[in-house]
């Protein structure tokens, strides 16, 4: 379990928390009502966004049944764990939901992203971010987008210190969209053509002349992680939404048939270099 991901363990410990309430055949209300917190407190605790304490999840595990020791102290460590803070936590204007991936990415050791319109947060540059930032339906202040700027390059250096393997699948559009103009455009796919030479990132763009295919109209992430199973990840306006079990192996079924619709990585490069130098000055 890695501590250096603090969201990480509390997701993990609510997803278990969640399977042993409900393999006990107690209610979301009943188990709120015995640790007196409110049914949305309770589901927000099973979804790993809040931590809780010792005494509450005592109670929690005596009511679920829970009885081997073993498994009561580790529970009981991964709840100590999640209370810790993530580098993260020092930027304050940061949304809970983009906290809550931050603290998966960083205890990812793989994640596959298909972007349809804009590229992968963990190859943007400074500027690019700056421009998607700024748009944003939010209207985050100056303060708050430079913070998130920061955020968005700090999260790079997982890349950067071979920390995780991105394979990214990308739609041609967003090599086309002119995201803080012509000038920042040439920048990005300069450095999404730096990026490919990585040996731990994949680039692949699915050309407009391959029609439709699955999944076009979604983008999502796919985390996988050495320790426990893994996660899909889907960025919504009206909230985000995390996903398991089987929609994990749909999405990674969906994500396979993308990359065999997409360009391998070295007709893709081919591909961003023409672009680049066609379409920006």
């Amino acid at each position: 379990m890695s501590v250096e991901s603090p969201t990480f363990v509390r997701f993990q410990l609510g997803a278990q928390l969640k399977q042993a309430r409900e393999k006990a055949g107690v209610t979301t209300e009943q188990a709120a009502a015995l640790i007196e917190v409110s049914p949305s407190t309770l589901r927000r605790i099973e979804q790993g966004r809040v931590g809780l304490k010792g005494p509450a999840l005592n109670a929690l595990l005596d009511r679920y049944g829970v009885t081997d020791a073993e498994k009561r102290e580790t529970w009981l460590s991964m709840a100590r764990a999640g209370k810790q803070r993530g580098w993260w936590a020092k930027y304050g204007d940061l949304p809970n939901s983009y906290r809550q991936y931050i603290g998966l990415e960083s205890a990812a050791s793989e994640i596959q992203n298909f972007e349809t319109l804009v590229v992968p947060g963990l190859l943007q540059t400074a500027e690019y971010a700056r421009a998607i930032i700024s748009a944003d339906a939010s209207q985050p202040t100056p303060q708050a987008t430079d913070e998130r700027v920061i955020v968005r390059l700090e999260r790079q250096k997982l890349l950067a210190e071979e920390k995780l393997r991105l394979v990214a699948v990308i739609d041609e559009a967003v090599l086309h969209r002119q995201i803080g103009g012509p000038e920042v455009m040439r920048d990005q796919l300069s450095a999404l053509l730096t990026a490919q030479k990585r040996w731990n990132v994949n680039v692949q763009v699915i050309p407009f002349r391959e029609g439709a295919y699955a999944s076009m109209v979604s983008s999502f992430h796919i985390l996988s992680f050495d320790e426990g199973p893994g996660v899909v990840y889907i960025e919504g306006l009206t909230g985000d939404l995390y996903a398991e079990g089987e929609d994990v192996d749909r999405c990674t079924r969906v994500f396979s048939s993308l990359r065999a619709a997409a360009l391998s990585p070295t007709a893709s490069t081919t591909m961003i270099k023409r672009i680049r130098d066609e379409e920006t000055p």
